[in-house]
């Protein structure tokens, strides 16, 4: 595995995100970022030579107890990882640290939102222990889990 580092994205290097997704073709850009001013959405970006590669969010409240209770439990957000650099183990990197980030942070809990068609996101939550389902439907933008572990 190449070198990396795993750090919390600063509010103004977000504009950066962008080498990892195209950020003006998602509408909730400007939502995040609100986000990440409040202290809400936690992002952590893995590096390589300084390179935006992947990126995973700890969100604290999503006025949704199915995804957040306080001081219990955590949503993780936006595990992505840059086309080019998948099915490397990024994806696996990220997820552990948000795992350990989430422990010492004092929650007993981690939820995940996963889309039914995704099958490689949802082959690695289930191997990192995401096995609870919490909810099993649809809304505007598709078919989706919202599963959960216990940390």
């Amino acid at each position: 595995m190449k070198n990396y580092i795993i750090e919390q994205l600063k509010l103004e290097e977000y504009y950066k995100c962008s080498n990892i997704w195209n950020m003006g073709n998602q509408p909730f850009t400007d939502i995040w970022r609100e986000e990440i001013a409040s202290g809400n959405r936690l992002v952590f970006i893995y590096k390589i030579n300084g390179e935006f590669i992947g990126e995973g969010a700890l969100v604290l409240d999503t006025n949704d107890p199915d995804y957040t209770i306080r001081d219990k439990r955590v949503y993780v957000s936006r595990m992505i990882v840059k086309k080019d650099y998948r099915n490397q183990g990024i994806g696996s990197t990220i997820l552990t640290f948000l795992i350990e980030k989430a422990k010492e942070m004092g929650f007993k809990e981690m939820t995940i939102g996963v889309d039914k068609d995704n099958i490689n996101a949802l082959h690695l939550y289930r191997k990192f222990g995401f096995t609870e389902v919490l909810f099993d439907g649809s809304d505007e933008h598709g078919e989706y889990f919202k599963l959960m572990k216990k940390i």
